[in-house]
């Protein structure tokens, strides 16, 4: 199977950063090929300045990027939970990179597109300084749900799973290093 690992977090050394090592690990001892795309790496423009109505160019990371997309099997996406989403980073990405025609396209006056992504499965990987009961029920998951349905299913990826760990805040090297090895163990199962 081949995996792309995409880190959304826009800090090195962040907590993130240890989660995308750990579902490497677990990924490469269950013989995957994997691949890590790094957003804070790439030289994009985060801004999708004309809508969808010009075509803007695209920077050679994005190029490469959409290819990576392409060629993964299964996606798993690590990121923080800010302002109960996740980064501009990522938003910017997506914008940039979910293009039409890409990961989807409409055909005729059909509402819905057809979805180029099928048959590829994804995992959403969060961190928050809240609890999860918390963004559970008084913030509907709002960004596990905008990621998975507004673009990861919209694009046709299913089954999309997610894991959510917190708080990060005042956590413990314990916690943290549960959470790590529970992380590895996703990856090995490639889930």
């Amino acid at each position: 199977m081949n995996v792309l690992i995409i880190n959304g977090h826009p800090k090195e050394k962040s907590f993130n950063d240890a989660i995308v090592k750990a579902y490497e690990q677990g990924a490469l001892s269950g013989n995957a090929s994997v691949e890590v795309l790094t957003l804070r790496d790439l030289d994009f423009n985060l801004s999708l300045e004309n809508a969808y109505e010009d075509n803007m160019s695209l920077e050679e990371d994005l190029k490469t990027a959409i290819q990576k997309i392409e060629w993964c099997d299964h996606m798993v996406w690590v990121h923080p939970v800010w302002w109960a989403g996740y980064p501009a980073l990522m938003k910017g990405f997506i914008d940039r990179a979910f293009l039409p025609g890409v990961t989807y396209k409409y055909e005729g006056k059909s509402p819905f597109p057809k979805q180029l992504l099928k048959g590829k499965t994804a995992r959403i990987i969060c961190t928050a300084d809240s609890p999860g009961w918390y963004y559970k029920l008084f913030l509907g998951n709002s960004g596990i749900k905008q990621l998975k349905k507004g673009v990861l299913e919209f694009c046709g990826v299913k089954p999309v799973k997610s894991t959510f760990i917190g708080p990060i805040r005042n956590s413990t090297p314990a916690f943290r290093e549960k959470w790590l090895q529970k992380i590895i163990n996703l990856g090995a199962r490639l889930s």
